[in-house]
Parts: C-alpha cells; structure tokens; sequence
C-alpha cells in the first residue's frame, strides 16, 4: 500500500494506491497527517479497501505532493552511515548526532529545489525517513520503537555545507533553507518494509554518486526512536531523517556542489523515487506557494 497526497500545492487529496488502483480517503480523513495516523488511519484504510467502500479515483496527471502534511517537527540524524563518516574525515559517532530541520523545508519528491541566492555549497543527501504513528515519550527500550513507527518514506536532506559548518556551526542553518526536503512519492506503512537492508541511490544529472544501503547504519532505526524519545517527545506525523550513506558533494575531493539547471534523482528500495530541478531560488513574497 502507497499513501500519497495528489494535486497543486495546498490542494493535495489524500489517495491510497493498491495494485494500480487510487482510492479516495476522502471518505476517512480529510488529510494525511498526524491526527489520521494516530486514530490508526493506516489500518482503516486496509481495512476499507478490502471491504470495498472506498471510491475509485482518477489521478494521473496530478502532481504528487509530499505525503504528509507539514509535520510538527524534522529531527535529524548526522553521520549514521559508517561510509559517509568516513568520507567526511568525521569519527564514528558514540551516540546519535542529533539536530532539527525546518518543517517548512518539505515539499513534493518531484517539485523544484531552489538553491538560496548566493550560495555555493549546496549538497544532496538521500535518506530514509521515519514516519511516527504514535506519540514516542521516555520509550524503555529499542523494542518499544517499534509500535510508535507509522511508516518509511524517501526523503531527500538538501544541505548547504557553508551554511552549515562555516557559518557558527549551527547546522539547522544549512538544514532549513525553503525546499530543502522533498519527501515521498508514498508513505509506506511501517509492517510492509524491512528497513535493515533497504538500497538507496541518487544521480546527480545522470551520474550514480549514491549507492548505499541501510545495512551501513551506525545506530539502527528502532534504536534511533528511542534515544530521540529520551530528549524530546516524537508526535504522531514528525518525521525522523536517519542520516545519508556515502557520495555526497562535501566527501568528494572536487566537491561538485549543486548548480542551477542540474537534476537530482533519487531512490529507494521499495519507496519510490524523486526527481528534482535545482533552480536559483525566485524572489519575492509569493515565490514559494504552500509546501503542505
């Protein structure tokens, strides 16, 4: 089962698709969001499709929007690939690297990335992302992450490394520029994906320059859950970026940071794929419309 928001921004409909078939959640929620999956909303809709009571609906042509609406939160997880420490020169952390990223970064996983006016150090990251269903508070054990996790999707961690590492090392900075995070095509629900050993892959205008696998992970999902739970509390609808494997631009010694006018793909096993147009970031008060 696929969840996904279709149509222009701010006007997204929620739709399941099961076998080639869109089915309307209209009739179950008004939205993906954290609400419909704390009520067990993914569940509901299983069950709606096998009873029948679901319309049919025709979505082709409609853009795909993220899907979620905007979350309460984006916390991150730097460094959680053994490759990609390595690659930066950076220890293996002892614990999990933790910083938060803008909500309002999250846009769909095929709209454009608008590069800030300025910047020359703008990099890609493909990353797992983590859905949370249910409110993750003091959880006692790695064990009990598992019932708080809703789903997976691809998440796309857009970073400008000057921002980030040579501007106060505040890495929010470089983590929060606006379309920093496409997310999705889909939400996957989390009994439908084995996120021990899953391939992620980006290309940058063609060009493999990612290839990992979740294998590679420092600290593992339901572990990262629950550490996060000690420090703060994980609503239903935030979502948890779990760190990029090795390829991005900061690693390599050319440092081929983002342009205008280059496209980023990227993939991951059994969460779909994204594709995104690096644009020089539009001026005004209405070049961004609603990211929701």
């Amino acid at each position: 089962m696929e969840f996904q928001r279709r149509g222009e921004p701010g006007r997204e409909r929620p739709v399941l698709l099961t076998g080639g078939i869109a089915h309307d959640l209209s009739p179950l929620t008004g939205d993906l969001d954290g609400a419909f999956l704390a009520a067990g909303g993914l569940d509901a809709a299983r069950r709606a499709v096998a009873a029948g009571t679901l319309p049919h609906v025709d979505v082709d042509g409609l853009r795909v929007g993220p899907p979620l609406v905007r979350p309460g939160k984006i916390v991150c997880i730097g460094l959680n690939y053994h490759d990609h420490a390595a690659e930066t020169g950076a220890a293996v952390p002892d614990e999990p690297v933790v910083f938060l990223k803008d909500p309002g970064t999250i846009v769909g996983p095929h709209d454009a990335v608008h590069l800030p006016p300025g910047s020359t150090k703008t990099d890609w990251e493909v990353e797992l992302g983590v859905v949370i269903g249910r409110r993750a508070r003091y959880l006692d054990s790695p064990e009990d992450a598992r019932d708080c996790i809703a789903g997976y999707v691809a998440s796309h961690d857009v970073s400008e490394r000057e921002y980030q590492l040579q501007r106060g090392g505040q890495w929010d900075k470089g983590k929060s520029c606006e379309t920093f995070n496409p997310l999705g095509p889909s939400l996957v629900p989390a009994d439908e994906v084995d996120p021990s050993s899953l391939r992620l892959r980006l290309w940058k205008n063609g060009e493999l320059v990612q290839d990992g696998t979740t294998a590679d992970m420092v600290f593992g999902i339901e572990h990262v859950v629950w550490y996060l739970s000690r420090f703060m509390v994980l609503e239903p609808g935030d979502v948890v970026n779990t760190g990029t494997p090795a390829g991005v631009a900061l690693g390599r010694a050319d440092h081929p940071y983002l342009r205008g006018g280059d496209v980023v793909e990227l993939e991951i096993e059994g969460l779909g794929r994204q594709r995104n147009d690096i644009i020089d970031a539009p001026l005004g008060d209405a070049a961004v419309g609603s990211a929701s």
